[in-house]
């Protein structure tokens, strides 16, 4: 991959399970999930946002707490509950004005797969699903919720000289 894709990016997009979390989730006795995020990524996504990236977050998936956690992060985007990805991000791409080059988007299950080819860099964590990782243009060194959201903002920072820290 050249990585000098990596200069144009402007707008950072992110599905949840799989990515902030690991692909495993505790089913309350009352039919609720119960899910654990990397505090890193967290922190990686507030330093975005300050340096003036645009975040989204594109789901099929609710929660009430994932959703509030993306809200005290300060995400402005947040799709949840969707049957299907391509219409937010198509709304998102419309809405921000959008060139593809200027999108990132990472997931890692077939769902993502039609994103894949409508951002300038398709990313998967290293877990990901076989047919991701086999079509991602970038695959991070680290798991779902185990920091891969951290590192992929921190190389597009670092690339545009933006982690100055």
């Amino acid at each position: 991959m050249d990585h000098a894709l990596f200069d144009q990016i402007t707008t950072l997009i992110f599905d949840v399970d799989g990515v902030f979390t690991n692909s495993e989730v505790i089913v309350m006795e009352n039919g609720d999930f119960v899910r654990t995020m990397n505090t890193r990524d967290g922190q990686a996504v507030k330093y975005a946002i300050e340096a003036g990236y645009n975040l989204a977050i594109i789901t099929k998936g609710f929660s009430s707490g994932v959703r509030k956690r993306f809200e005290l992060l300060g995400v402005p985007h947040i799709y949840d509950r969707l049957q299907e990805k391509t219409a937010a991000f198509d709304d998102l791409i419309a809405k921000l004005s959008l060139e593809k080059k200027e999108t990132l988007y990472m997931g890692d299950d077939i769902p993502d797969l039609p994103l894949y080819h409508k951002v300038g860099i398709s990313v998967c964590p290293a877990d990901g699903a076989v047919e991701n990782l086999q079509q991602a243009m970038y695959i991070t060194s680290k798991n779902g919720g185990q920091g891969c959201v951290r590192e992929v903002i921190e190389k597009v920072m670092r690339q545009q000289g933006k982690w100055n820290f």
